[in-house]
């Protein structure tokens, strides 16, 4: 049976206020270690979601069968959850399952990639032994590729289906020393994956200079790879543009919206349709998806709602939800895209640096402080001093504490080229995201340790 006539069985066995999701994955990873192979995953999944509103509650159930007692019993365990909470909590506020709204068709889908043949993996895999034995260094890392297909339909009128593709690869490089160097990609479509350039960046950073040396804390200018920059738009995207956070005071943009909080040079947006993204048809709920501003010229214009946070702000939901009935979390943007600036790449921002450090990526990242987006992180695999203009030798990895809001607020400068940047590692459901974004310079950003203190 098809994934859109097993969603409708799903409703049907539901009844009343729900809606059925089913979704079909299959995917494929690689991992290596050592410059060796170590864990092949393949996996062939269907999984049905129901989500049934009773009294202002959202319950859900989750079933592999698709058999008609197994999606009744499904539909029941749904409706007791439901029951559950009402009888804990009295009535809910969820205002019901919404209009769905019409899709607008994507580029998100690659037929080869779906195919998810580990011999593309594997050819990947020995070309990056390859440049890594000739490199003296040793690599690690992923490989995976995907298709997701997802059908869903509710009692508000969806009958919706959509199917996308992912490939990323993560390549590690490790020499003498601990010393280690990193690059990845991530894209549609698997053959756009270059493992040969990937293993050549990685291996050069990973050798590049002479033992890494520490540097002192304190404020530093910083040029951030786009990896880097991501880290922080996870930031922002949990803690600035999430809308439940943000109706209840406690968001980074709570009492902002409207004013600049940012640099003039800042443009941030989710897109599903920017080219480069991982782009979806609709959310969890079945609202269709469409680009959404959320800072023009440095000024904040909005945050992102499901529909629950949407009633709470007394807004619309933006087509963001991650489950049916939201998250006791919020919605967040799964596609920011910051838009880039007048510099050719990252080596032409360093061109105006007298001393500085230049950052590959961050690493091990928490959220300190919500309502001021401060957050605390390391530096990781390729961390350089910048002299005179130019990237030097290396320096020992760092620990950073600061604000993604204050960073963004006071770049000198953005790299013209942007990049999908995803970490790759998918655990549960495939839900692969990334954020499209530029390297950048950034002053005064406080270092405040070493890695290993």
């Amino acid at each position: 049976m098809s994934t859109g006539g097993l969603a409708g069985r799903a409703l049907a066995a539901a009844g009343g206020d729900a809606l059925a999701t089913v979704t079909r994955e299959r995917w494929v990873m690689l991992r290596f270690a050592r410059s060796r192979p170590t864990q092949a995953t393949s996996v062939d999944d269907v999984t049905v979601e129901l989500a049934t509103l009773r009294h202002g509650h959202v319950g859900r159930g989750s079933t592999n069968r698709c058999d008609d007692d197994s999606l009744r019993q499904c539909a029941a365990r749904a409706a007791r959850a439901a029951d559950a909470a009402t009888r804990a909590f009295g009535a809910g506020g969820f205002p019901g399952f919404p209009d769905p709204g019409v899709p607008r068709a994507h580029e998100g889908y690659d037929p080869a990639t779906a195919e998810c043949d580990p011999a593309t993996g594997g050819d990947a895999l020995r070309t990056v032994f390859d440049i890594a034995g000739a490199a003296g260094v040793e690599v690690g890392g992923i490989w995976t590729a995907g298709h997701v297909e997802t059908a869903l339909a509710s009692s508000a009128g969806a009958s919706l289906h959509d199917r996308v593709t992912d490939a990323h690869m993560k390549v590690v490089a490790m020499a003498r020393g601990d010393r280690s160097g990193y690059a990845s990609s991530t894209s549609v479509s698997a053959a756009a994956i270059d493992p040969e350039a990937l293993a050549t960046r990685a291996a050069a950073k990973a050798t590049a200079g002479s033992e890494a040396a520490p540097l002192e804390p304190g404020q530093y200018t910083v040029v951030l790879e786009p990896h880097a920059v991501s880290e922080l738009l996870w930031v922002l995207a949990h803690v600035a543009f999430n809308g439940m956070m943000h109706s209840e005071g406690r968001g980074a943009l709570s009492g902002k919206l409207g004013s600049r909080v940012v640099s003039p040079s800042i443009s941030l947006s989710d897109s599903t349709r920017f080219r480069g993204t991982l782009p979806r048809a609709f959310d969890a709920e079945g609202v269709a998806k469409a680009p959404l501003p959320l800072i023009q010229d440095g000024v904040a214009h909005g945050v992102v709602h499901d529909t629950r946070s949407a009633a709470m702000a007394g807004a619309r939901t933006t087509g963001h939800a991650l489950v049916p009935g939201g998250t006791i979390r919020g919605p967040r943007p799964t596609n920011l895209v910051l838009l880039g600036g007048g510099e050719a790449d990252a080596a032409g921002l360093c061109a105006g640096v007298e001393r500085g450090i230049y950052v590959t990526r961050l690493w091990y990242t928490n959220i300190v402080r919500p309502e001021d987006s401060l957050f605390t992180a390391v530096t990781r695999d390729g961390t350089f001093l910048i002299e005179d203009g130019r990237v030097g030798p290396p320096v020992a990895d760092m620990r950073v504490t600061d604000s993604a809001r204050v960073r963004a607020r006071i770049p000198r400068a953005l790299g013209a080229r942007t990049e999908l940047c995803s970490d790759g590692e998918l655990y549960g459901r495939r839900f692969a995201t990334g954020n499209v974004c530029p390297p950048l310079l950034a002053e005064a950003v406080s270092f405040t340790g070493s890695a290993s203190a």
